[in-house]
């Protein structure tokens, strides 16, 4: 048993100066990450601050049409709140196809977003790994590495990140609400989590004694034609191998908007930015949809046991968008690999 602290934030800024004053703390809401990290040695915080206690549980709307949502708010809550089910039911679709209903219950939309790597290897402490030990060495390059990053890896880590609704958050243009000791700043969820390079054990943008306040959702929501699918070796409690987040603006036929991003494949939500473009103005067909996936997965490099993630994530893609353009976005009962 690891001896550590317990600290109870009685607000934002009280939170704010514990987490500062303590440079190995972690803050533990749900804990349903943390809990498992500490149980395998693999994170060891000399402070535990609670801030399950703070104001931060709220979903409101914004001046602007659009949507805040409390860091606390319980996945649950999120997934089922009537104006996400009506606007954003994309964000809806992705928390119910991660995790157990228990899980969600506990969870949280800060914690979601914090959540690290399920790579084997990040677990095994008695394995080398950059991200949680740098400069240790990456045991998957050159190991069992199926599961792992065919997008923006690099020669210190080939770790994905596991959240689902990261990647509906990051197709939809969400914003990221940030407290700190220098005071509030907003960024973009793209902008949130970071490609490992040669610091992986950092995988986020978060800097010393700052957290998470609210995610803010634009008014666009593409509540109609919009899909998820996430494909995995069984159908539940699996983290993605690849999943695809797709919405889509149409005028008749043709495409006027386009939200495209992939998770289980990189160590952030891929999203492109080349690929959205490449589909606005044109029809609504395979064929395009083809030429999206390409532009999406450029780049793509596999290792020896995850070659077959890139063409399962380009036709992932074409079903997706297909789903999306047709209004039938994938139903939870199809999501496990064939």
């Amino acid at each position: 048993m690891n001896n550590f602290q317990y600290s109870r934030a009685t607000d934002i800024a009280d939170a704010i100066r514990l987490l500062t004053a303590d440079p190995g703390a972690k803050l533990i809401a749900g804990g349903t990450n943390l809990i498992d990290l500490m149980k395998e040695n693999v994170e060891r915080p000399s402070r535990l601050i609670d801030i399950s206690r703070l104001p931060l549980r709220d979903i409101e709307e914004t001046a602007d049409g659009g949507l805040r949502i409390g860091a606390l708010v319980p996945n649950s809550d999120l997934a089922y709140h009537p104006l996400v089910e009506q606007r954003y039911p994309l964000l809806a679709a992705a928390i119910l196809a991660g995790a157990s209903a228990q899980l969600r219950n506990m969870a949280s939309v800060g914690g979601n977003l914090m959540q690290r790597t399920r790579c084997a290897y990040f677990y095994d402490t008695a394995t080398p790994c950059n991200k949680r030990e740098p400069g240790s060495g990456c045991s998957a390059i050159d190991g069992l590495n199926r599961n792992h990053a065919i997008l923006g890896a690099s020669a210190s880590c080939i770790a994905t990140n596991p959240s689902d609704m990261s990647v509906a958050l990051v197709a939809l243009g969400a914003l990221v609400h940030i407290a700190g000791p220098s005071g509030q700043r907003t960024i973009a969820l793209t902008d949130f989590h970071r490609l490992p390079e040669d610091k992986p054990h950092i995988d986020t943008n978060l800097g010393t004694g700052e957290i998470i306040a609210a995610v803010e959702l634009p008014k666009h929501g593409f509540a109609r034609n919009h899909s998820y699918l996430k494909i995995r070796d069984r159908l539940s409690y699996a983290f993605a191998l690849v999943s695809v987040a797709a919405a889509l603006e149409l005028d008749g036929d043709a495409i006027s908007e386009a939200r495209l991003a992939l998770g289980g494949v990189a160590h952030k939500p891929w999203r492109s930015l080349e690929a959205e473009a490449a589909l606005r103005g044109r029809a609504a067909t395979p064929d395009h949809f083809s030429r999206a996936a390409d532009l999406l997965l450029l780049g793509a490099t596999a290792r020896a046991h995850n070659r077959f993630k890139i063409e399962l994530a380009r036709r992932a893609i074409v079903r997706t968008l297909i789903q999306a353009a047709s209004a039938t976005p994938q139903s939870q009962a199809h999501k496990k690999i064939a």
